[in-house]
C-alpha cells in the first residue's frame, strides 16, 4: 500500500511539473485579453480567462496563441510565458506609431547594467568545477504552418502535369523530370535534413572546458559536418540583446513583474532602433526576464521584426546559486520559393496571377535541452586531456537514451528518405566539399585544391597563376602526397614543390612531412610557420608593393605534434641554395649561397577550441591570447656557408573592458652572425613609394603608409593596437557597423649595413601610423580604414603620408 501511495505522489509531482501558465496581454495597453485561444499545432489547450490566464499540460514545444481583433503570434513553452498581442484594428495601429518612445527607459537600462555587472557571478564558471548532458537538434524544413497547404499545392501539381498532353521527351529529360518530381514529393513528407548531437560538458577551474560528443546521428551523412559545429548559442555568452556595446542597437521598456517558480522577475520589452512603428504584425522585437533578487537571466525572447523570418529563445534556471541554461529554441528563415498554382510558368505575372501563387518558406530549426547538472564534481585531469571536443559514437546508434523527446513521423521519415537520396546524390561527398571551403580549399573526391594557390600578385612576378592538389583521407588515412605549381607573368618562370605527410595517429595532429621546393619570396618576410588559414590569408599583400625577391631551392624533414589542445611543436631541418633576385653583392662574397639549418616552431594558443575530423584538426573558435615562437640555426659544418642564429616572436591579445575591445600584437626578431639581407627582417611596407594616392589592402603585420622594400633591420619590435569604440550603429541594411582606433608602430637597427652592398633604410627611429577604421562600411562586408604618418618620419606633403586602406570583415582581428 505504501508502494501505491509512493507512486501516485510521484505521478502527481511530475503531472505538476509538467504545468504551464501563459499570460496574455494587449502590446497597446498591457491589459489581459480573456478567450485568447492557445494551440499546439491544431490542439486547442485552452482559452485565457478574464485575468489572461491559462494553466494547460501539453508536449509541445511551441504554442500558437490566437485572439480576436489582434495578430496571432507563438511562443516557446514553459513553466510560465507571458506574451503580448498587437492589435489588428487600423486606427489603433495609426496610434501605436506615433505615441511609440524612441528613448530607452532609464530604469530598464539601469537593471541592464546589473545583469552586466553581476553576469560572471551568476553564471555556473564561477564555480570550481560542473557538469552537464544536452541533446540538440538541427534540422531544415519548411514550416509547419505550411505543410498541409505544401502537400495540396504538389497534389495538384503532378495532376496537372499528368494531364497535359504527351511531348516527345529525351531519356535524361524525362528522367529529371521525374526525379524533380520525386524531390518536391519527398520534401512534402520528410524533413529536408536532421541532425541529432548529444554531448557532455565538462568545465573545471583548472582545466577549462571539454565537450565529449555523446553520440550523433545526421541524415544523408556517415559523419557530422564538424566545420559548422558553432551555432550562436547563449550556453557560454553574455546575449548580443543585453551587452553593453549593443545599447545603440535597441531601446528597453520595463513593464511589469511576473513570478516564475516562486521568484520575481522583471519583464523587459525590446526592439531594434530605428523600428518605431507596429510592422508585420509585431511592436516588440522581444522580451527579456531578469530574476529580481539576483538579477540574473532568466528567459529571453529575440524576434526579428517579419514574425515570419525567425525567433530566438533561451530559458535558464538556478541550481545551488548558479543560472545554468536549460532550453534554447532557434527559428531562422533560409529563404522562399513561391509556386504558380496552375502549373503556367508562361503566362504573363498579372494581379491577377500573383494571387495564385503559394510562397513556402524555408526555415533552419534548433532545439537544444540541458541536463543531469551536477555543480562542484570532482574533477579527474584525464578527462580533459585532449582537444576541447572529443567525439565518441557518430552512428547514432546510442541516440535514443539521450533524447528528451520522442522524434515525430516527419524526422523519423528523414533518415529514411533523405539517407537514399544521399546515396544517389553523393550528398556526404558534397557535404564534405563545402566543409572544405571552411578550410580554404576545393575538395573533389579523394583531391583537394589549394585555393589560395590559383592567383595572386607582387612586385617580382606581378601576376602569379598556379595551382596546388593534396591527396586527402579518401586516398589513404595516413599517407598525404601534395604538389603544386606557379608561373609569373613578368619573371617568365615556373615554380613547382612537392611533399608527403605521413600520420603517425588518427587521434591527434602529428605526421612527418618531407618536401621538395623551388620558389620564390620577398625578402626578410616574417616567419608564418602555424599561422592558420586567416591569418595567411589576411598577410597574402603584405610583399604587394616589395620588389626584392630571393629564389630558394632544396628538401626540409619536419615533425609536427600537438603535445596538448593548445600547444604545437614543429621541428624541421632543411638544406637549400638561395640567391638574390635583385641586384646584390653580400661583403663580397657573391649573391648565391648554400644553407643547411634546423628550426623549431612552437604555437601556445591555450584557449582555442579544436576538434579531430578525419580531415585532421580543425580549430573551430580560435581565441586569444595566442604566442607564435621560431628559433632558426644555420650551420657550416653541416655544408651551409654561414653560421647564424635567426628567432622571431609574436603575441596576440583580444580584451574586452568597460571602454570597448581592444586587441593588440606584439612581435619582434633578432638575427646573429653573418646572413644575407634576405636572413633579416623587412618591415612590411605596403604603400607603393610613389607620390600620389596611397590604397591598400591590410595586413597582419603590414604599415598602410610605409614603402614596400624600403627598410631592413637585423632586430626590431614592432605592435599593432585596435581599439573598438562601444557604440554600434545601423548606417543602412540589416549590418552592424563601429569604428576602431588603430595604432602601429615599429623600430630596428642594423648593425652593419655596408655588408650588404644593397640600396636600403634601416629603421633607427621609432615609425608611428595612426588610423580609423569604419566596421561593416555603409553596412557592407567590408572595412575602409584612414591612415596618418606621425612622428619621425613624417614628411611635409600630406598625401606621402595618408593611405586608406580596406579589409574584408571576415578576416576579423
Amino acid at each position: 500500500m505504501q508502494k501505491i501511495f509512493i507512486f501516485m505522489f510521484a505521478v502527481i509531482c511530475a503531472s505538476l511539473h509538467s504545468q504551464s501558465k501563459i499570460i496574455v496581454k494587449n502590446a497597446a495597453n498591457q491589459q489581459p485579453i480573456s478567450g485568447a485561444t492557445v494551440k499546439c499545432g491544431r490542439t486547442v489547450l485552452g482559452k485565457t480567462n478574464a485575468s489572461g490566464e491559462l494553466e494547460f499540460k501539453t508536449k509541445c514545444k511551441k504554442a500558437d496563441v490566437s485572439a480576436a481583433g489582434f495578430y496571432e503570434d507563438e511562443v516557446v513553452v514553459d513553466k510560465v510565458m507571458e506574451i503580448f498581442l498587437s492589435t489588428e484594428d487600423p486606427k489603433t495601429k495609426t496610434i501605436q506609431e506615433v505615441t511609440l518612445d524612441n528613448k530607452s527607459d532609464p530604469e530598464a537600462l539601469r537593471i541592464l547594467r546589473e545583469v552586466n555587472n553581476r553576469y560572471r557571478e551568476n553564471s555556473p564558471q564561477s564555480l570550481p568545477s560542473y557538469s552537464f548532458k544536452s541533446y540538440e537538434k538541427i534540422s531544415l524544413d519548411i514550416d509547419e504552418d505550411s505543410i498541409k497547404a505544401y502537400n495540396s499545392f504538389i497534389t495538384r501539381r503532378i495532376d496537372s502535369l499528368q494531364s497535359l498532353p504527351e511531348t516527345p521527351m529525351k531519356a535524361d529529360d524525362k528522367k529529371d523530370s521525374l526525379e524533380s518530381v520525386n524531390i518536391m514529393k519527398l520534401v512534402g513528407s520528410s524533413k529536408m535534413f536532421l541532425w541529432e548531437r548529444a554531448s557532455e560538458f565538462l568545465y573545471s577551474e583548472k582545466h577549462g572546458e571539454k565537450i565529449n560528443i555523446l553520440d550523433n546521428k545526421v541524415s544523408g551523412m556517415k559523419e557530422p559536418i564538424y566545420e559548422l559545429i558553432a551555432f550562436r548559442s547563449n550556453r557560454s555568452d553574455i546575449p548580443k540583446e543585453i551587452k553593453e556595446e549593443n545599447r545603440n542597437l535597441y531601446r528597453f521598456f520595463l513593464t511589469d513583474s511576473i513570478e516564475i517558480d516562486g521568484r520575481q522577475n522583471y519583464v523587459i520589452r525590446f526592439r531594434e532602433v530605428g523600428y518605431k512603428k507596429i510592422q508585420n504584425n509585431r511592436k516588440f522585437n522581444g522580451y527579456i526576464y531578469v530574476d529580481k533578487e539576483s538579477y540574473a537571466l532568466k528567459k529571453i525572447e529575440s524576434n526579428s521584426k517579419v514574425k515570419s523570418d525567425g525567433t530566438i529563445t533561451s530559458i535558464w534556471k538556478p541550481i545551488e546559486g548558479k543560472w545554468f541554461l536549460v532550453k534554447e529554441d532557434f527559428k531562422l528563415k533560409m529563404g522562399s520559393a513561391a509556386f504558380n498554382l496552375d502549373g503556367d510558368k508562361d503566362e504573363k505575372e498579372t494581379e491577377e496571377n500573383k494571387k495564385l501563387k503559394k510562397k513556402f518558406g524555408t526555415y533552419a530549426f534548433a532545439t537544444a535541452d540541458y541536463f543531469d547538472f551536477k555543480t562542484n564534481p570532482e574533477t579527474n585531469p584525464k578527462n580533459f586531456k585532449g582537444y576541447s571536443i572529443s567525439v565518441e559514437n557518430t552512428d547514432g546508434s546510442t541516440i535514443n537514451q539521450y533524447r528528451t523527446e520522442e522524434l515525430s513521423d516527419r524526422e523519423e521519415t528523414t533518415y529514411t528518405k533523405i539517407d537514399s537520396l544521399s546515396n544517389k546524390y553523393k550528398l556526404n561527398q558534397k557535404a564534405k566539399a563545402l566543409a572544405g571551403l571552411v578550410r580554404g580549399k576545393l575538395r573533389l573526391g579523394m583531391v583537394d585544391f589549394d585555393l589560395s594557390r590559383i592567383i595572386g600578385y607582387n612586385k617580382y612576378e606581378h601576376f602569379r597563376l598556379g595551382a596546388g592538389a593534396k591527396l586527402n583521407e579518401r586516398f589513404n588515412k595516413y599517407i598525404s602526397p601534395d604538389a603544386y605549381f606557379a608561373y609569373g607573368i613578368y619573371d617568365k618562370d615556373f615554380k613547382f614543390g612537392a611533399g608527403v605527410d605521413i600520420r603517425t595517429t588518427l587521434e591527434k595532429n602529428s605526421f612527418f612531412r618531407v618536401e621538395y621546393f623551388d620558389d620564390v619570396m620577398a625578402a626578410g618576410r616574417f616567419s608564418e610557420n602555424l599561422w592558420n588559414f586567416r591569418m595567411k590569408l589576411m598577410n597574402s599583400g603584405v610583399a604587394i608593393n616589395n620588389n626584392v625577391f630571393n629564389g630558394y631551392r632544396g628538401f626540409k624533414v619536419s615533425y609536427e605534434n600537438d603535445l596538448t589542445n593548445g600547444l604545437t611543436l614543429n621541428v624541421s631541418a632543411k638544406r637549400t641554395t638561395e640567391e638574390a633576385l635583385f641586384d646584390y653583392n653580400y661583403n663580397n662574397m657573391g649573391r648565391e649561397f648554400d644553407f643547411a639549418s634546423s628550426t623549431i616552431t612552437l604555437k601556445y594558443s591555450p584557449n582555442s577550441k579544436n576538434i579531430m575530423t578525419s580531415q585532421g584538426k580543425y580549430t573551430y573558435d580560435q581565441q586569444f591570447p595566442e604566442f607564435y615562437f621560431n628559433y632558426e640555426q644555420g650551420y657550416k659544418t653541416l655544408g651551409g656557408d654561414f653560421n647564424f642564429s635567426r628567432l622571431d616572436a609574436l603575441i596576440s591579445h583580444n580584451f574586452k573592458t568597460k571602454i570597448g575591445v581592444t586587441g593588440v600584437r606584439l612581435y619582434g626578431g633578432l638575427i646573429t652572425g653573418d646572413a644575407p639581407i634576405w636572413k633579416n627582417f623587412t618591415m612590411n611596407g605596403l604603400a607603393n613609394g610613389r607620390t600620389g594616392f596611397n590604397f591598400n589592402l591590410t595586413s597582419y603585420i603590414g604599415f598602410a603608409t610605409m614603402e614596400g622594400g624600403k627598410y631592413y633591420s637585423d632586430k626590431f619590435v614592432g605592435t599593432y593596437i585596435t581599439h573598438r569604440i562601444p557604440w554600434y550603429f545601423k548606417s543602412i541594411g540589416k549590418n552592424v557597423s563601429s569604428f576602431d582606433l588603430i595604432y602601429r608602430g615599429i623600430i630596428g637597427d642594423m648593425k652593419n649595413p655596408e655588408l650588404h652592398q644593397f640600396e636600403f633604410q634601416k629603421l633607427d627611429h621609432l615609425y608611428n601610423e595612426v588610423g580609423l577604421e569604419w566596421n561593416n562600411f555603409l553596412s557592407s562586408q567590408f572595412n575602409l580604414g584612414f591612415f596618418y604618418r606621425v612622428g619621425h618620419y613624417n614628411t611635409p606633403g600630406f598625401k606621402d603620408n595618408f593611405a586608406v586602406q580596406f579589409k574584408f570583415k571576415i578576416l576579423g582581428f
